[in-house]
């Protein structure tokens, strides 16, 4: 499973985020397709790719010449349930909160 952490930190950054969610949403692409629509350079790419990949976030394959990367949406799983683990708490600690205050009232 990948760890939430390397997921934050790999989507702390817009550059990364975008080009995620245009993976995720356009399917596979390459650097250099990637970087004439974000309008950055490839190697800038290339490294925020590297990134995504490190946290499990993207897919590559060698195709001839050219490398085509794809999002790997289940990465983002670790993060859910996180948000989830954190939810619960928070929903137990207001929970018990509102009873604290009703006996009071």
């Amino acid at each position: 499973m990948t760890d939430p952490s390397d997921v934050f930190a790999a989507i702390a950054d817009g550059t990364r985020r975008q080009i995620f969610e245009t993976l995720a949403i356009s399917g596979p692409a390459t650097a250099t397709g990637l970087a004439g629509d974000l309008n950055i350079t490839r190697q800038a790419v290339a490294k925020h790719l590297a990134i995504l990949a490190a946290a499990g976030m993207a897919n590559s394959e060698r195709i001839g010449r050219e490398t085509r990367f794809e999002a790997e949406p289940t990465s983002l799983k670790a993060v859910e349930t996180w948000i989830a683990q954190v939810d619960r708490d928070w929903q137990h600690r207001l929970a018990a909160l509102a009873s604290s205050l009703d006996d009071l009232a």
